[in-house]
């Protein structure tokens, strides 16, 4: 039986909620968003709270229960706060640029510059030659973002060179010996 699910969400008041049947719709200072719910979970929106609860006759109603309750309070915290990645670039000669809002050229050591689009909604900005911030609200959206870059060139675990997690620890291994 899933706990997250018997714990509400509390609504702040700049925050706007819509609910249709199984529909929720979440507006904020900086954005809106909008998601479909399990049809095994039951929705109620009272006094600025939002409950769930299983509907009866469904055998996964409290896992979906758990699962929905977790996204619909990612999107009242992306609305409100914004979810925030940071990637370090470490290697001789890996720089990246954004270029024009909607794409980045990244110089990771191959042969050619990589030029990755920027999806919509995602914000990227870039403080240092070797730092990139990607805002948004969405957290899904931003944690593939992150991941899709960071694909580019995963830290090796030698000298630890490619594009890391600002909080990522990379272990580095011992050099082979005779």
């Amino acid at each position: 039986m899933s706990r997250i699910a018997k714990c509400p969400i509390i609504i702040p008041s700049d925050i706007n909620v819509q609910l249709y049947s199984q529909s929720i719709s979440v507006q904020g200072k900086y954005g809106n968003l909008s998601r479909i719910i399990n049809k095994s979970v039951k929705i109620e929106y009272v006094n600025n709270t939002i409950l769930f609860s299983p509907r009866l006759g469904f055998s996964d109603g409290w896992a979906q229960a758990g699962t929905a309750r977790a996204l619909v309070n990612s999107m009242v915290i992306g609305v409100s706060k914004q979810f925030i990645k940071k990637l370090q670039l470490s290697g001789v000669g890996y720089r990246v640029s954004v270029i024009k809002g909607n794409k980045i050229n990244m110089s990771l050591g191959y042969s050619h510059t990589i030029t990755y689009y920027i999806p919509k909604g995602i914000d990227i900005e870039n403080p240092s030659p070797t730092e990139i911030i990607i805002r948004g609200i969405d957290k899904q959206l931003v944690g593939q973002t992150a991941a899709n870059l960071r694909s580019y060139r995963i830290p090796e675990p030698y000298k630890g060179k490619g594009i890391r997690y600002s909080d990522e620890v990379v272990r580095i291994k011992e050099a082979k010996k005779k």
